[in-house]
């Protein structure tokens, strides 16, 4: 017995996308996401470019995933999180925020790079491995709504939502509100920051049912001090979150 209508089709669409795809790449070759060198696949670094990448592949702090010296197989904490308490359960970073991983970062947050979306939210899957459990609700750090509106997108969200799909997880973009506009974090100290972002971040009432019982993974573009990641943390679980993980792009740490 031949193959049914329905496996003709789906063949015979996906030899079109195929030859779609390679006459596209004929017209526009795939180019390196920071050097716009020539590359083989789509939304791809080029050799120098992945070299000057700073990911974090190694030993990660579990709370806020710096990357550390050794080769520990267990849990270990860098000396910030040794240092003070961190209301999340653990946490991890995809890049150091230094060098290429900076560029890239500053390129989708001010350059209106949304191209890098796809390929930093396949970097954040690969960071969340160790965080990543069935059932858990994925969202972003939220920007007040004038910052919005000046900028015309969340870039955490973005990165959060494209995460969600590729863990099969459910997303709630607006899940976070901040109610109020905080001054920038730029020069100030990590008392300053965490003062600074002291009540600034809460649950959108009307999505507080959807925390309660839940293991939340918070997504933001960078992590300095954690005052912005601790904020919405504390509202996640003031809101009856069962557990909180945070995930960043990039993280800024000393040993980086």
């Amino acid at each position: 017995m031949g193959p049914d209508l329905k496996t003709v089709r789906t063949g015979m669409l996906a030899g079109i996308r195929q030859v779609a795809q390679g006459a596209l790449h004929i017209v526009f070759p795939p180019r390196c996401i920071a050097c716009n060198g020539a590359v083989s696949t789509d939304f791809g670094l080029c050799g120098p470019c992945w070299r000057d990448t700073p990911f974090i592949t190694g030993l990660a702090c579990d709370g806020c995933g710096a990357p550390l010296p050794g080769d520990d197989t267990g849990p270990v904490l860098c000396d910030d999180c040794l240092a003070q308490d961190r209301p999340w359960a653990r946490g991890r970073a995809a890049l150091a925020y230094r060098d290429n991983g900076r560029k890239l970062v500053l390129a989708l947050k001010h350059g209106d790079r949304l191209d890098l979306v796809r390929p930093m939210g396949a970097w954040l899957h690969r960071a969340a491995a160790p965080l990543l459990e069935p059932g858990m609700l994925v969202a972003p750090i939220p920007l007040h709504r004038l910052r919005l509106l000046k900028r015309r997108y969340n870039q955490s969200a973005l990165l959060s939502r494209e995460l969600a799909r590729l863990a099969g997880f459910d997303h709630c973009a607006d899940l976070f509100e901040r109610p109020r506009a905080t001054p920038s974090q730029d020069g100030k100290t990590r008392d300053e920051r965490f003062e600074n972002l002291r009540g600034a971040v809460q649950v959108t009432p009307r999505r507080r049912a959807s925390v309660a019982g839940r293991h939340v993974l918070i997504v933001d573009d960078v992590m300095t001090s954690g005052a912005t990641l601790s904020a919405a943390t504390q509202a996640a679980l003031a809101a009856g979150a069962a557990k909180v993980s945070v995930l960043a792009l990039a993280r800024v740490a000393k040993d980086a």
